[in-house]
């Protein structure tokens, strides 16, 4: 029987609410299309909302595009496109502008005529906009009060994506590649656990990174690598997931808890000191604490394995605390809740998963390889970040790829005929509500222990195997339970973190060489010519239907 409602039909349909998806839905909505926007949880809940640094862009009159698409490229470790990165930044002023008139105070400096820009690891200049240390949430709250207001914007909060509905998902026949084409999206109700038809020819794929792939994350619960799976498991393909970058500086404390501890920090002068409060960074690389965040992170995991220490030290003592509390409120909020006073006392920091650099294959229009299917933000791979993400560039691509993407999806709408075509519900079939959710909580705490201590900062061609053979035992046993009982929202997100964590492990057995956000201690060296990791589904469905039957 199904457990439908009547299918709900826009002209697109975006998943997520960070910067990349409200941005989207509000310049589709602006060109006069209608948009239902989904979210798995409340509309607030997003990466984005925890981002502290901030918003690259060249706005200093000393400062250049060439010298931020340098510093990109550096940072990217040869494999950016230098093409995308260019056109990227050139788009930042105009992209940024719009932000701050959509309500989002950067802060200013002196008496206000002027940004006070904020430097971080990899930049040769102050460029970054930041609101304190709160930016993400002061774009989330204007973006969010914009979508709010706009009449054709629906938002659907607690309603989890499952899969996009294509041609050939519909008619279950193996269309050819070309003929294909999205027809909607199915999602879970998580209030109701009814599976809902949303039909559009236009689905954006705005769901973030993948960061509880891992046992330490500075990731929302939410980062679950549901966008990367539902385009792979459509046929699109995932390019360089290997890259996950570990943010250097988490906040480190005995019950696996990992705040974010902002790069903008060390912009701000603090020094990384080893235990025994012998400063490190300059063994590493020329810029020492302002190093990219690789060579960081690396350099922090090689002390803490030296020394057998559980963390390093973050020091930024002694600039006076109000200083601190003007420029970091939030930061020395939540160390102070951990008995630490930045003024006065040292940080414990360690790497924690943070930033998938890799995942679903776009252009400069946020267009995949699927007709109607859009990827923006975390979850796409532009050639933007190659192998390492320079910081505070993410929140910069995200709302520069929103806006060329509504200008092609708008496009797309105006000319797509899939609007008329049937979409089939979804149907339980046979199948019983679990009483084995055990099962998905042993699962999920073996494959995050899996990917730190195998697919981690450093790693070899032994591990990557050995994660590959434990992915695939626990793949076998979730999609067993998959086809046995009703869906849920913990088994749909470990579907897709099992899905996440074996394409990131399949990407870096591709990868022989050490580059960027990617280091093997058996292929120590970067080859002379850099090339991207790629998977793609085969065209037969792996899994069987999308529905349950």
């Amino acid at each position: 029987m199904p457990n439908t409602t009547d299918a709900i039909a826009a002209d697109a349909i975006v998943t997520g609410s960070g910067i990349a998806g409200l941005s989207f839905a509000l310049k589709l909505a602006a060109k006069g299309r209608s948009v239902i926007l989904i979210t798995k949880k409340n509309s607030a809940e997003s990466n984005t909302n925890k981002a502290q640094g901030g918003i690259a862009c060249v706005t200093d009159s000393a400062d250049r595009f060439e010298s931020h698409v340098r510093d990109t490229l550096e940072a990217g470790d040869g494999l950016c496109d230098e093409g995308v990165t260019r056109a990227i930044v050139e788009a930042a002023p105009v992209r940024v502008r719009e932000l701050a008139e959509a309500g989002v105070n950067f802060s200013r400096s002196g008496a206000g005529e002027q940004f006070d820009l904020g430097r971080e690891g990899g930049h040769s200049f102050r460029r970054i906009l930041h609101v304190k240390d709160l930016t993400g949430a002061a774009i989330e709250t204007a973006l969010l009060d914009a979508v709010a207001r706009s009449p054709r914007i629906r938002v659907f909060e607690h309603f989890l994506a499952i899969d996009v509905v294509t041609r050939q998902t519909a008619a279950r026949t193996a269309a050819p590649v070309g003929a294909n084409a999205v027809l909607g999206l199915y999602a879970l109700d998580t209030r109701s656990g009814a599976v809902v038809t949303l039909r559009a020819p236009v689905v954006v794929l705005a769901t973030g990174g993948v960061g509880q792939v891992y046992q330490f994350t500075t990731n929302p619960d939410i980062a679950t690598g549901d966008g990367v799976a539902m385009a792979y498991r459509a046929g699109v393909s995932v390019a360089n997931m290997e890259f996950v970058q570990f943010h250097p500086t988490a906040l480190f404390t005995h019950d696996g808890d990992r705040s974010l501890i902002s790069e903008a920090v060390r912009g701000e002068g603090a020094v990384l000191r080893d235990l025994g409060g012998e400063a490190f960074m300059g063994r590493y690389h020329a810029r020492a604490d302002l190093a990219p965040r690789d060579i960081v992170a690396r350099a922090i995991d090689s002390e803490m394995k030296k020394s057998g220490a559980a963390h390093v030290w973050l020091d930024i003592r002694g600039r006076g605390e109000d200083a601190l509390l003007r420029r970091f409120p939030h930061i020395f909020a939540t160390c102070l809740k951990h008995g630490v006073n930045i003024d006065r006392d040292l940080i414990p920091v360690v790497p924690a998963a943070h930033y998938l650099c890799g995942g679903v294959r776009t252009n400069l229009r946020a267009e995949t390889e699927l007709a109607g299917l859009y990827a923006c933000g975390e979850v796409a791979c532009t050639g933007l970040h190659g192998a390492n993400r320079l910081a505070s560039n993410s929140l910069l691509e995200a709302v520069v790829l929103a806006h060329n993407g509504a200008e092609s999806a708008d496009a797309f709408i105006g000319a797509s005929t899939a609007g008329g075509e049937a979409v089939r519900d979804w149907v339980d079939g046979d199948v019983t509500d679990s009483d084995e959710r055990v099962v998905i909580t042993h699962n999920w705490g073996e494959l995050r222990r899996t990917m730190w201590d195998y697919v981690g900062i450093v790693r070899t061609t032994k591990r990557l195997l050995r994660a590959r053979a434990r992915i695939a035992a626990l793949e076998r046993e979730i999609q067993e339970y998959y086809w046995n009982f009703k869906v849920e929202p913990a088994l749909l997100e470990l579907r897709n973190l099992t899905l996440a964590a074996r394409l990131i492990v399949e990407c870096a057995l591709q990868r022989k060489e050490s580059r960027g956000l990617h280091y093997t201690l058996d292929f120590p060296q970067k080859t002379a010519v850099p090339i991207d990791t790629v998977v793609r589904r085969g065209e037969a469905q792996e899994n069987g239907a999308t529905c349950q039957t």
